[in-house]
């Protein structure tokens, strides 16, 4: 059968063998297909043109006409430059070439009437359009008496150079759209066409390249993007069907360790919160599938007592399990943790990392593997061919985002069964954003704070306030408190970072001096034996102030620490900042972040301390970081293979995504194994488009 879309793009008109070579290199496209979804990025309405007097610096794109007054040729050698003063009776502005200047030369002379197209910039303290597209009225060209909107298309230095740049690819798209008349298919049923006011494919994809107007381009991308979004969440939603139909352990009884510990050794209330998050994973364990949950919940919400009481749920039903954490301090503090708050009871822990003795290790496996052990703790060491259980059935994942598909795949692989699977982030993911990235996995959100917790106070202060600072810091010491004073830690600038450290250090010893004051210190570049004895120091109050990187950003838990100083804060994104904020405010008392930074800070770097000062809300602080940074810098997003979309952005269509997700139940609602003939087009699609693959790897 033809395939529009698979025909090689050397022969399509305009092209040939090689200006084909140049564009599979350059902009991977290979085909009628690729070419099609080479969408463009703007579009320039060249038959709106506006008066110099209103060019402005921060416009994308301006059409303007008149008249040259000046022309002059300046610099010499590789700095030579062409430059004319275009006016047209409002006001002037100057047009500069670097390049190309022997074309230009000839055309570009005083009196001549043209059109210019470019961005505006400041040059001198003086509005300019650097190498400006330009149409003479002397050309004559009748299509451009009435030019209409014009496609810009992201191009580089070569394809530009063997005659592929903007206007180039408008024209080879145009040879397109006109062939591609009665070859294009449509792949959504009318319902959901007229549901949404979607336009047809074949329709979407010419106007997209090449729209009578502004609003049909915008309505090609709306069609375009949904469908791109549908067939995401299709394959997402496929791949969790796959998981619940998986078998599973079942956990038929809450049996006396649970019930022992929710009596007697839990010493507070669960929130509303959590109780709901324990009654749900306690319905996956129950159905005899395999359960997938995610957890999320801000630092400090209590998702580690409701992993431990899932674990004990496990213990109960004669199974063993697991804990796995990025980090050995995590790890630490996690054992610790579960053993203070299973203290009485007849459950055996064990702790397993990269540093634990070759000696104790043999212990440890011998005794897993003989059911000695209820629950193990540990980090990447988990994974581990001679790690092995008598019966694993529940794996808890903390901090899911920093261990790859194949690691968490080896834990589905120590039981013949798969066992349970509860993965908890600290990291709050917006909503539209946790459908694509978590989208396989059911969603539980610890929502609610214990009761006695305080929120927060958070202020920025800049380094004239030093002084302020030391004397606040030296008021909380007095009634008792601890103070934590973290540095950035950025691996490409360690050496730089670990100066920084150093030298606050130095300027903290001075303010608070022996033997009124002690100070810790901890850093990357230190033994994990050294670390370890800082922090412990730490954490029995023997010193008042810890000076680090960010390896305190998970793992301490302090509750008499109610300061967090964030030395050159604006050098940290928000969730950083936020999990920083989350290691104060663990006990009774009012703490406090403090955000230091340079009086300079970029737009992006306000607005970051701005939202960390007026809210404590982690959901609302991930919303800003995702409109701030994109998906593709959040922590994680870049190995889920997941947001290398075309057209669609999570970030802006947060609408789209979930119309599509609604649709994309809808649809495997009727027909879970889309076998009806009306959904062929879609999976035939669906099978061109790699987005997704990420969940068949672990279903």
């Amino acid at each position: 059968m033809f395939d529009f879309f698979s025909q090689h793009i050397e022969y399509l008109k305009g092209v040939g063998p090689a200006k084909a070579e140049i564009l599979k290199k350059e902009a991977r496209i290979h085909t009628y297909g690729d070419l099609l979804e080479y969408f463009p990025f703007r579009y320039i309405d060249r038959g709106r043109f506006i008066p110099i007097s209103q060019v402005r610096d921060d416009r994308n794109y301006v059409a303007l006409q008149g008249t040259i007054k000046s022309v002059e040729q300046k610099g010499f050698g590789a700095k030579k430059r062409l430059s004319a003063i275009l006016s047209d009776g409002t006001g002037q502005i100057e047009l500069a070439w670097f390049s190309g200047l022997k074309w230009l030369l000839p055309k570009i002379k005083p009196q001549v009437r043209v059109k210019v197209f470019g961005k505006p910039s400041v040059f001198n303290h003086r509005l300019s359009l650097n190498h400006p597209e330009l149409e003479f009225a002397a050309e004559g060209n009748p299509q451009e008496e009435n030019p209409g909107i014009q496609p810009l298309y992201t191009t580089t230095e070569r394809m530009k150079n063997h005659g592929l740049g903007p206007k180039a690819l408008s024209g080879i798209t145009a040879n397109l759209c006109r062939q591609a008349r009665g070859s294009i298919p449509e792949i959504l049923s009318q319902e959901i066409l007229e549901r949404y006011r979607l336009p047809l494919r074949e329709d979407a994809f010419i106007q997209i390249h090449h729209p009578r107007s502004m609003e049909q381009a915008e309505n090609a991308r709306q069609r375009l993007k949904f469908e791109e979004l549908l067939i995401l969440q299709l394959k997402i939603l496929q791949a969790k069907l796959k998981k619940r139909k998986s078998p599973g352990w079942t956990f038929e009884k809450v049996g006396e360790n649970f019930l022992q510990f929710y009596q007697h050794n839990l010493d507070f209330s669960l929130t509303e919160a959590q109780k709901r998050v324990v009654k749900e994973i306690r319905a996956d364990t129950k159905t005899g599938f395999q359960m997938n949950r995610l957890v999320q919940g801000d630092v400090g919400s209590g998702k580690t007592i409701v992993a431990l009481m899932c674990m004990l749920l496990a213990c109960d039903n004669g199974f063993q399990s697991c804990m796995m954490a990025p980090t050995e301090i995590l790890a630490r503090q996690h054992d610790a943790s579960l053993r203070k708050f299973l203290r009485g009871m007849k459950i055996r822990t064990g702790l397993l990392t990269g540093s634990t003795s070759r000696k104790d290790r043999a212990i440890l496996l011998n005794l897993l593997r003989e059911g000695q052990i209820d629950i193990l703790v540990g980090t990447h060491a988990l994974l581990e061919d001679e790690v092995a259980f008598k019966n694993l059935g529940l794996a808890v994942i903390d901090e899911q985002h920093r261990f790859g598909v194949a690691q968490r795949a080896k834990l589905w692989a120590k039981n013949r069964i798969p066992p349970h699977v509860l993965v908890m982030t600290a990291t709050p993911i917006p909503r539209t954003l946790g459908m694509t990235l978590y989208g396989d996995l059911d969603v539980s959100v610890i929502d609610q704070l214990p009761p006695n917790r305080k929120p927060v106070k958070t202020v920025h202060l800049t380094d004239k306030d030093r002084l302020r600072l030391f004397a606040f810091m030296k008021s909380e010491i007095a009634k008792g408190r601890q103070i934590y004073v973290v540095y950035p830690l950025i691996e490409e600038s360690e050496n730089m970072d670990l100066k920084d450290l150093m030298d606050g250090y130095e300027s903290i010893s001075r303010a608070f001096p022996v033997p009124d004051y002690q100070l810790s210190i901890v850093h990357g570049k230190m033994k994990a034996e050294a670390k370890e004895f800082e922090m412990e120091r730490f954490k029995k109050g023997e010193t008042q102030i810890m000076v680090s990187t960010t390896v305190i950003e998970v793992g301490v838990d302090v509750p008499n620490a109610t300061v967090m100083v964030i030395e050159n804060s604006e050098r940290f994104g928000l969730a950083q900042l936020h999990q920083l904020r989350g290691r104060v405010g663990r006990g009774g008392q009012q703490s406090y972040c403090i955000l230091m930074s340079s009086e300079k800070l970029s737009q992006d770097a306000r607005e970051r301390l701005q939202t960390m000062v007026s809210t404590n809300d982690g959901f609302k602080i991930a919303e800003a970081d995702l409109k701030l940074r994109g998906p593709g810098d959040l922590q994680g997003t870049q190995q889920s293979g997941l947001l290398s979309l075309k057209i669609a952005d999570i970030v802006q269509d947060g609408n789209i995504v979930k119309a599509a997700r609604f649709t994309a139940l809808e649809i495997l609602q009727e027909d879970p194994g889309l076998l009806l003939a009306k959904n062929q087009r879609l999976v035939a699609e669906m099978e061109k488009h790699p987005a997704g693959n990420l969940w068949s790897q672990i279903s």
